[in-house]
């Protein structure tokens, strides 16, 4: 199975694909859109670059280039990534299709801030988890909140229903999904703080009203680096993932790139560890497979 999936479309991301490719992989990319690069008004400091471009237009330069060398783009949100059953590849899922791969390279950006709510990093830990396929089994039959309003919180929701006593997916202000994972409902309410003494006992909304949870996940946004590499048990530090001069995390064949491992917030430094991590994953597979 000598095949890459790159998970996140930035400069990390699209120069690893583009490396592993000339590599002679096949290369598939996903990714929801280009990430901060494409929101970015002006690029300048960059080699090459006679005068400023903005962000969307090297993104689309980036994305042309990787599908004239044969990379392939999927244009959606990975929200599940795991080992595959004899933990020889990877099994990755966006919400309509599934994906195998011998080596992952993991490009999706910098991990989020926690939100500003009261109470939410007091209880890192005590009951607020980042990761339902971590923790789930912790509560088996109790009341526990989703905070998220995308797909990857309504994955993270699913994962729960089916141990959980009651799984609320709290929206903070934005509208409840047109479809709720089987099992589950939905808060809209904005949310306040997260309260209790020592461990989580429940959520506090704006408008003064309570809900008794045992335990928060967050799951803003779309599921980052950091998620997919705590599910797989990799190291992290500080929110950024730990690898090796090869780009390469404790788990083998799971790579990172880019903003993720922290470091240097900039294109040139995301398409440096990309031409890494894309070169060493076609190493791997090779050494791997003879």
């Amino acid at each position: 199975m000598k095949e890459v999936l790159v998970i996140g479309a930035g400069p990390a991301g699209v120069s690893a694909a583009l490396y592993a490719r000339r590599g002679g992989l096949a290369v598939t990319v996903a990714a929801k859109d280009g990430g901060a690069l494409q929101r970015a008004e002006h690029i300048e400091n960059y080699y090459g670059l006679p005068e400023p471009v903005s962000g969307a237009e090297l993104f689309r330069r980036g994305v042309a280039g990787a599908e004239r060398l044969g990379v392939s783009f999927v244009w959606e949100e990975i929200v599940s990534l795991r080992l595959n059953d004899n933990l020889t590849g990877f099994l990755a899922a966006s919400k309509e299709h599934a994906y195998e791969a011998g080596a992952v390279i993991l490009a999706t950006g910098a991990e989020r801030r926690r939100p500003p709510i009261e109470g939410l990093a007091e209880h890192e830990g005590k009951g607020v988890s980042y990761c339902a396929v971590c923790d789930a089994f912790f509560y088996r039959g109790k009341a526990v909140a989703v905070l998220g309003a995308g797909e990857y919180a309504s994955h993270e929701a699913a994962v729960l229903a089916p141990l959980a006593g009651r799984v609320t997916l709290l929206t903070d202000g934005a509208p409840a999904p047109a479809s709720m994972p089987a099992g589950c409902e939905a808060r809209t309410e904005k949310v306040a703080a997260i309260e209790g003494t020592g461990r989580v006992e429940g959520v506090r909304f704006a408008d003064g009203t309570a809900l008794p949870v045992s335990g928060v996940f967050v799951a803003l946004g779309t599921a980052g680096s950091g998620a997919f590499a705590r599910t797989l048990g990799a190291v992290l530090e500080d929110g950024r993932l730990q690898v090796d001069a090869d780009m390469m995390t404790s788990v083998p064949g799971l790579f990172a790139a880019g903003d993720c491992n922290g470091g240097l917030l900039q294109v040139a430094k995301a398409v440096h560890e990309g031409a890494v991590a894309g070169l060493a994953a076609v190493r791997y597979l090779r050494d791997r497979e003879g």
